[in-house]
């Protein structure tokens, strides 16, 4: 759906504009944003990337990524950009308070804020909304508002294919998941014709683990790892001991709650991991079971049905206690 559509003339002239996205960007936040980066710069546009956080380090390879400035170590330089944007835009979130430290200062910026997203309850702040629950990945509604929105297909160079062929990629899991539809593969069919190289993409983000993060891996799996089978449920609780002990980076634990899904007839993972000002929580389903719901009811979170997030305040063991205190509620859905 896209709404506001007519002030897409601002884009006929040159304009200072800011892309963010959420807070501790994944593949697609960060894909869609560089994707949609070296369109604009293109154009001849004068943009940046201003993100509130790190990345993980297997997205450290991108097209563009020395060009990303991280606002806590360039305060003064990302609040003149953003308070001097003619646009800023908002990609991969529904919400500003994703953007965590960025919120204050894209709310008063006076830049109109475009946002481009595929996240449920889109908050009212955009003055131009291209929006798709729907969408598998925020960077297929980038490449659909370049080759469609704004016509401009022939555009699309190697580097935002590269860019957004990996946004896709990692919001799909590898083109598993159920949001993977025939279009999906048609969008992915044109990025490489268009010169992304998949096999160079998996390898960069699948194949670049470090020694820690294997052996932490290996110890969750080992010692963290609990299936509830009376609810084909399984749950990774991760403590703060333990992300010191693997010396934990951004992105070490990307895709950990999967493997608690891969088990033999688990349908619901959770994930559980202390860093200290909050737990977080990931959750991941299989079907029908709603991943958002039980995230936005218990966990102060939301998402997508069977991909969403949350955080508590508890102490870990209260918080695991209470997930579990509320798969009852879903018994008939999980053993059916």
């Amino acid at each position: 759906m896209l709404t506001g559509q007519e002030h897409l003339q601002l884009l006929e002239e040159p304009k200072n504009i800011v892309i963010t996205t959420h807070h501790k960007p994944d593949g697609d936040a960060l894909g869609s944003s560089l994707g949609l980066y070296h369109w604009l710069k293109a154009k001849g546009h004068r943009v940046e990337v201003v993100l509130s956080s790190d990345f993980p380090t297997f997205l450290d390879w991108m097209p563009g990524r020395d060009e990303v400035i991280i606002y806590p170590t360039a305060v003064e330089k990302s609040e003149k950009l953003l308070a001097q944007a003619d646009i800023v835009f908002c990609l991969d979130y529904s919400a500003l308070s994703r953007t965590n430290i960025l919120e204050p200062l894209i709310r008063r910026s006076s830049g109109q804020k475009w946002m481009i997203d595929h996240h449920l309850d889109p908050e009212d702040f955009a003055t131009l909304s291209y929006w798709n629950a729907d969408a598998a990945a925020t960077a297929q509604l980038i490449y659909e508002f370049i080759s469609s929105v704004c016509n401009d297909q022939s555009a699309i160079t190697a580097e935002m294919a590269t860019c957004l062929y990996a946004g896709i990629m990692t919001d799909t899991g590898s083109f598993r998941f159920r949001s993977t539809t025939a279009a999906v593969h048609h969008i992915i069919a044109a990025l490489i014709d268009a010169g992304a190289r998949n096999w160079e993409i998996h390898e960069q983000i699948y194949n670049s683990s470090t020694e820690n993060r294997l052996k932490f891996l290996g110890y969750c799996l080992l010692n963290c790892l609990e299936v509830i089978p009376e609810y084909n449920t399984a749950v990774f609780a991760i403590t703060k001991e333990d992300l010191e002990k693997f010396q934990v980076s951004t992105g070490d634990t990307e895709g950990l709650v999967n493997y608690a899904l891969s088990v033999k007839g688990i349908r619901l993972a959770a994930l559980f991991i202390d860093r200290t000002e909050l737990i977080k929580l990931s959750l991941r389903s299989i079907g029908d079971i709603p991943c958002n719901e039980i995230c936005k009811k218990y966990f102060n979170g939301g998402g997508h049905l069977n991909a969403s997030g949350g955080s508590a305040s508890e102490e870990l063991s209260q918080v695991v206690n209470r997930f579990k205190s509320i798969l009852p509620e879903y018994k008939e859905i999980l053993t059916k």
